[in-house]
C-alpha cells in the first residue's frame, strides 16, 4: 500500500510539472521583444485599469479590453496600470509583462 501511494504521488508531481511547463511554453525571441518595445515606444497607448486582473504570465485579459497589433508579430499588446502587456490574441493570455 505504501509503495502504491508513493507511485501515485510521484505521478501527480510529474503531471503538475508538465502543466507548469506548458503554461510557460511561450518564448518571445529577443529580436521580437526588441521590435515590440520599439513599436510600443513609438505608438504609446493610454493606460487602462482592469480591476481584478493580476498582471501575471498566464492571466487572461478580458474580452472588453482592446488588444493592439504590432506589425509582423504574432502577439498583441495593451498598456495596463502603466505596464506594457504582451498578449496571445487567440487565448487572450498574458505571455509577457514589460516594465
Amino acid at each position: 500500500m505504501k509503495m502504491h501511494l508513493t507511485s501515485a504521488a510521484a505521478g501527480f508531481l510529474l503531471l503538475a510539472g508538465i502543466g507548469a511547463a506548458a503554461a510557460q511554453d511561450v518564448v518571445i525571441a529577443p529580436e521580437q521583444e526588441t521590435v515590440i518595445k520599439e513599436y510600443v515606444h513609438k505608438q504609446p497607448l493610454a493606460s487602462v485599469k482592469i480591476p481584478g486582473v493580476e498582471l501575471n504570465i498566464g492571466s487572461t485579459v478580458p474580452e472588453t479590453v482592446e488588444l493592439h497589433e504590432v506589425p509582423n508579430v504574432k502577439y498583441r499588446y495593451v498598456v495596463i496600470d502603466n505596464r506594457t502587456v504582451i498578449v496571445d490574441p487567440g487565448t487572450r493570455k498574458i505571455v509577457k509583462v514589460i516594465d
